[in-house]
């Protein structure tokens, strides 16, 4: 099940090894409806809870005792691809952000955040949408495209999207959510999400985080005809 089964509540692992902080993460998410199935104050601890808690999101700090978050979020996703993982964490560092997504983490936010957007932050990473801190979501695409070395060549061997899978691809490169991808096509939300699935499929990624990655490498994020 690659997003969250509607009217089902969203499963949540908690990471974190400051007790209060964990504590009172689990309690917020307690409250806004979600249901936490692990919690974890370790890498180990967490990679070893994993498999039975199957939570939809991992909600992960970074800095955590052996493995560390980006080693925890590398592992979780090669054990179940359709997991997510939201990164909460004090650093705002451009290293650690990019290692993270790198890592396959689909959001990030810091500390500094409230408990409104952090609830707001794991319901959308939960649909598959990507999330970022203000700020973060720039210096991602910045670092994606800086690592596309300009224009990429056609690939003959590259499986072949229809046009709308095309179009839904350019609008995740520019980080619209499904709600905004669907309201500018006049879609339903569950349509562009099946568009997603099946573009994930064919070109073999995981997450909104590759695509993006793809769509930049393939100069799929231009402006040319963004209606803003």
């Amino acid at each position: 099940m690659d997003t969250a089964t509607e009217g089902e509540p969203i499963r949540v692992m908690v990471v974190d090894d400051h007790p209060m902080w964990r504590d009172a993460v689990e309690r917020d998410l307690q409250d806004a409806g979600f249901v936490v199935v692990g919690v974890a104050a370790t890498g180990t601890e967490a990679l070893a809870r994993f498999p039975a808690a199957r939570p939809q999101v991992v909600v992960l700090d970074l800095q955590i005792p052996p493995p560390s978050g980006v080693e925890v979020t590398r592992e979780v996703l090669t054990q179940d691809p359709s997991a997510r993982v939201l990164i909460l964490s004090a650093s705002g560092e451009q290293a650690d952000v990019l290692d993270a997504v790198k890592a396959g983490a689909t959001g990030y936010l810091v500390k500094s955040a409230s408990r409104e957007e952090l609830i707001r932050a794991v319901r959308r990473v939960a649909q598959g949408d990507t999330v970022f801190t203000p700020g973060l979501a720039g210096l991602v695409l910045g670092e994606f495209r800086r690592l596309s070395d300009g224009p990429a060549h056609p690939d003959p061997d590259a499986p072949e999207l229809t046009e709308r899978e095309t179009e839904v691809l350019k609008m995740v490169a520019k980080g619209l959510s499904y709600k905004q991808i669907a309201d500018r096509l006049v879609l339903s939300h569950r349509t562009v999400q099946n568009h997603v699935q099946n573009t994930l499929r064919k070109l073999q990624m995981h997450n909104r985080v590759q695509l993006t990655r793809y769509a930049i490498e393939h100069g799929l994020d231009a402006d040319e005809d963004d209606d803003g």
